[in-house]
């Protein structure tokens, strides 16, 4: 529960403090947060299945700045299916939020954050009594569907250079991609292919995919595509990034099989 004694800096700090991904915001965000002179919270929204043990929040923190503006960020709250950890995660738009409950909970996102073309949800339930052969399948699918391009001109360097930090695999892009990346002006995010979670060994394990492209000064594009899977010897959500879908869909279909 919030104290209404609580200092903005105290609050900031122990927001960020127990926010798993707190490493991935902006830095330049976090340094303007960092001048904050007040501050305010609610709940945007709630959701509490008991009978499946899952439960969640999404906060939303708003914050005065010193040079007259403001900020936001979005909380999301949550215990999964049996666990009973309380986690945090901390994102800058209402957008991110969803696609991070889409991430954790496979559910479609409820904001219309993806390519209208593409329906998360309708190829999620199609998949939710493949096994692991035939989810294998849908990974190696080879006739990409064609994307509509709203790119969004914003921080998209460094949106670039966090997918790339949060990458995990040893055959992620290497510096020649981060360096062509630097001069990104404008990106989309597009989700390619996404799952509910389906039980391997017991387990549920979801996979995600993530398009990431990006324009660059002299007018071309780039993308990155990121696997979000919790195909980990212990459940632990993952963050993989390829240079092509090819490659990503490679990588799901192995892990599927390897688990």
């Amino acid at each position: 529960m919030s104290d209404p004694y609580e200092t903005t800096e105290a609050h900031l700090e122990r927001l960020l403090g127990r926010a798993l991904n707190s490493f991935d915001l902006p830095d330049r965000l976090v340094e303007r947060l960092g001048t904050a002179l007040a501050h305010s919270s609610s709940l945007y929204a709630t959701h509490h299945s008991p009978a499946a043990g899952l439960w969640r929040e999404t906060h939303r923190h708003t914050y005065l700045l010193s040079d007259g503006g403001s900020a936001s960020l979005w909380e999301l709250v949550y215990r999964l299916a049996g666990d009973r950890t309380i986690r945090h995660e901390v994102f800058v738009g209402k957008a991110q939020a969803c696609l991070a409950v889409a991430r954790l909970f496979g559910e479609a996102p409820a904001e219309a954050a993806f390519d209208p073309d593409l329906d998360p949800a309708s190829a999620a339930e199609e998949e939710s009594d493949a096994d692991v052969a035939g989810l294998s399948a849908l990974f190696a699918a080879t006739a990409p569907a064609r994307r509509h391009r709203k790119y969004a001109v914003e921080e998209s360097a460094d949106h670039a250079r966090r997918v790339l930090r949060r990458a995990e695999n040893a055959d992620r892009p290497g510096e020649e991609t981060a360096l062509l990346l630097r001069s990104a002006y404008a990106h989309q995010i597009t989700q390619a292919f996404g799952t509910r979670p389906f039980t391997t060994d017991g387990r549920g394990t979801g996979f995600n995919l993530y398009e990431h492209s990006f324009v660059l000064l002299d007018g071309s594009e780039l993308s990155l595509w990121e696997v979000e899977h919790t195909a980990t010897p212990d459940g632990r959500h993952m963050c993989e990034v390829y240079e092509s879908e090819a490659a990503a869909r490679g990588a799901m279909e192995l892990r599927a099989r390897v688990r």
